[in-house]
């Protein structure tokens, strides 16, 4: 098996679901919190980007909690738009994408630092497998709140679930 290649196929799947949720939404249902302790999709967004960036920037050489990121400001939106944050978020998932694309299976017995502590890559980016479900789910789940009647299922819909197992089966029947 190609852990790496993996790896690149669940971060994608993640960005892709986020990146559905968030075309279902208005600029302004963007910035919507349901109360004052919780996050936006703006800013949810605003938050994975500058992990992205911190944590995948000179991924081998430096820690991935970088000196000049400002993680408390990831969680003020004011100054920005849909677009500004649309263009910070494909910026740096680039940053992690260019890495895996460069990674081999052998680099993931590697050692990398967070926070000054010790992670294998392969742990290091499980944690970031972690960390970016999370909060694709938190997006999704504000997206899905938001949108209510509107929402477009991203996965099975309900009362569905019966004729896509269905279909599954079908796909991917044994040949005899």
């Amino acid at each position: 098996m190609n852990f790496t290649s993996n790896f690149v196929r669940i971060f994608s799947t993640y960005r892709t679901m986020a990146e559905k949720a968030m075309a279902q939404l208005s600029e302004e249902e963007c910035f919507f919190a349901p109360g004052e302790e919780s996050n936006s999709v703006a800013v949810i967004v605003k938050h994975m980007s500058g992990n992205l960036r911190s944590r995948f920037t000179d991924f081998y050489t430096s820690d991935g909690e970088k000196p000049d990121r400002n993680r408390d400001s990831e969680f003020v939106t004011e100054q920005d738009t849909v677009q500004s944050l649309k263009e910070s978020w494909d910026r740096n998932w680039a940053i992690l994408e260019e890495l895996l694309q460069q990674m081999q299976d052998s680099d993931l017995e590697r050692t990398v630092y967070i926070r000054g502590e010790a992670h294998t890559v392969f742990d290091a980016l499980q944690r970031q497998v972690a960390h970016y479900a999370y909060h694709t789910g938190q997006i999704v789940y504000l997206a899905k709140m938001i949108r209510n009647t509107g929402w477009k299922t991203l996965s099975i819909p309900r009362n569905g679930s019966e004729a896509f197992f269905r279909e599954m089966m079908a796909k991917h029947k044994p040949a005899k």
